[in-house]
């Protein structure tokens, strides 16, 4: 339970479909009073207290779980190591990989539990993941990591039912959460200055940022780990492309700490490839097969085919996507009557672009 309104509904859920509940909230900061700054940020001192209010009103025990080594091992730690490798991690996803569906998930079956019950927008039909009938509040994508064996113990209550129809049911139950703000932006970064939290943690470096077709130096920055691939704006470029168009991130290399930038359609990639993919039934699917790949969360969906070989799995867009970063997640449905099935995901290691293959 972090203290919001999705979770709160869903342990009311499971309670009312004849399961025996217990509330659990995580402490996922050792210093959690500054880790909220309005709707930024979760789990903070806050969070907890609604979260207790919510489980004393809904009748069930509730407990909090110090979570905090853990989540800065596998969720603070990795975030910072992926930007200064150049990439850019989704730390939601890690979070439910490592602490919510890893941590949470064998503490509890340790303790006799069956189940971990949660407040995501997604939905389990035979044991198959898919989206959420919202699909604005559709969570799938940051949960599409999960094995077969972790999604055989999760559940997820919301999944058919909007987000205005979770706070009006939370309305009527007297969940004072009702209309508390969702929490937004990255947990651990509770004033969303996430150039600045990297900067601490990793120091400034400076360096060039470089003109892809030309290689003149247009600019410098104080550490490659503040871009990221797409990245238009806060460049700092001290004289202006030839064209007089504006120039986007379109490459970042740690090595020799440089950022390339170009045109927007340099961006363009038609072929994706990711490693480590989890499939969601757990068997392999060779390929080829026809599907639709997210490559962002909340981005758009493209139609691809995709092919699995020796551990890299890669997708070949029917159309081509731009700011494709390595670090995000891909992650393939199979869309259906019954709505997108997640089939699997796996981590964006590099892109091609077709274009600049047959040029």
């Amino acid at each position: 339970m972090s203290g919001g309104v999705d979770s709160a509904v869903a342990a009311a859920r499971a309670v009312d479909a004849g399961y025996d509940v217990t509330g659990v909230h995580l402490a996922l900061s050792s210093n959690p009073q500054t880790f909220r700054s309005g709707a930024r940020g979760c789990c903070t001192l806050e969070d907890s207290r609604d979260a207790r209010r919510a489980a004393d009103v809904i009748g069930i025990p509730f407990y909090v779980w110090d979570m905090a080594e853990r989540f800065r091992e596998d969720v603070v730690d990795d975030f910072v190591a992926e930007y200064a490798a150049g990439r850019t991690p989704n730390p939601c996803l890690r979070c439910n990989e490592k602490i919510k569906f890893s941590a949470v998930l064998d503490r509890a079956v340790a303790l006799g539990f069956d189940k971990v019950v949660t407040g995501h927008h997604a939905r389990l039909r035979d044991g198959e993941l898919r989206r959420s009938v919202d699909m604005g509040k559709d969570q799938s994508y940051v949960l599409a990591v999960l094995r077969r064996d972790q999604l055989d113990r999760a559940v997820f209550p919301l999944g058919d039912s909007s987000k205005d129809e979770v706070r009006e049911e939370a309305a009527r139950r007297d969940l004072a959460v009702a209309d508390k703000p969702d929490s937004h932006d990255i947990c651990f970064i509770a004033d969303g200055d996430t150039r600045g939290f990297l900067n601490r943690q990793l120091g400034e470096k400076p360096g060039d940022i470089v003109d892809a077709d030309s290689g003149e130096v247009l600019g410098s920055h104080n550490g490659s780990h503040q871009y990221t691939v797409g990245q238009r704006h806060g460049l700092g470029l001290q004289r202006p492309a030839a064209d007089g168009k504006p120039r986007y991130v379109l490459s970042i290399t740690p090595v020799d700490n440089t950022v390339t930038v170009g045109p927007r359609e340099a961006l363009e990639v038609n072929v994706v490839h990711g490693t480590e993919p989890v499939w969601s039934d757990g068997e392999a699917q060779h390929g080829p097969f026809d599907c639709d790949v997210q490559l962002r969360a909340h981005g758009e969906v493209y139609p691809a085919t995709v092919t699995c070989e020796d551990g890299v799995l890669s997708a070949r867009l029917h159309e081509a996507a731009k700011g494709v970063a390595a670090g995000q997640a891909m992650v393939v449905y199979r869309p259906d009557a019954a709505g997108d099935m997640v089939v699997a995901s796996a981590t964006i290691d590099r892109t091609e672009s077709l274009a600049a293959s047959n040029a």
